[in-house]
């Protein structure tokens, strides 16, 4: 038979997007951008003042944008502008189309032609399908998935 048992959640990496102290136990979320749910706990994370790590539970399956619109973040931390990024799409998910997205990078100050040419890059839909990878074999079934990793 089979080891069905879920995989551990892989520890804090260089190129999580982390934000909080810098010590202390990490909230690991993973989230889509389309996910109303996941707005709303970012929200209270953000205002409890929690130490998070985002990773990406992004799956066409649940929401035909959910992969695009974790590419355009990942292509917004490029230029510094993640959380920026990742702010502005749960407070306004009634936005999140391209020209909205476009409209946004030009808000934060991104190169837009930078901006495109990233969110193509085949490496940040590889970040991507990492994230949802990891996600899975964790054991994360829906969005939001909160996970408490000891800092």
């Amino acid at each position: 038979m089979s080891d069905l048992r879920s995989a551990p959640v892989p520890p804090l990496r260089d190129d999580d997007h982390v934000r909080g102290g810098d010590e202390g136990a990490v909230v690991v979320f993973y989230g889509d951008f389309a996910c109303p749910r996941c707005a709303v706990e970012a929200l209270r994370l953000r205002a409890e003042g929690a130490r998070v790590a985002f990773r990406h539970f992004a799956l066409k399956a649940k929401h035909e944008r959910a992969v695009a619109l974790a590419q355009a973040a990942e292509a917004a931390a490029r230029q510094g502008g993640f959380w920026a990024f990742h702010d502005a799409l749960y407070a306004d998910q009634g936005r999140i189309d391209d020209p909205h997205l476009w409209a946004l990078c030009e808000t934060l100050g991104l190169d837009l032609d930078r901006f495109q040419a990233d969110r193509r890059d085949p490496a940040i839909a590889e970040r991507v399908r990492r994230d949802v990878r990891d996600a899975l074999r964790a054991g994360a079934t829906t969005t939001p998935t909160l996970f408490q990793w000891p800092g």
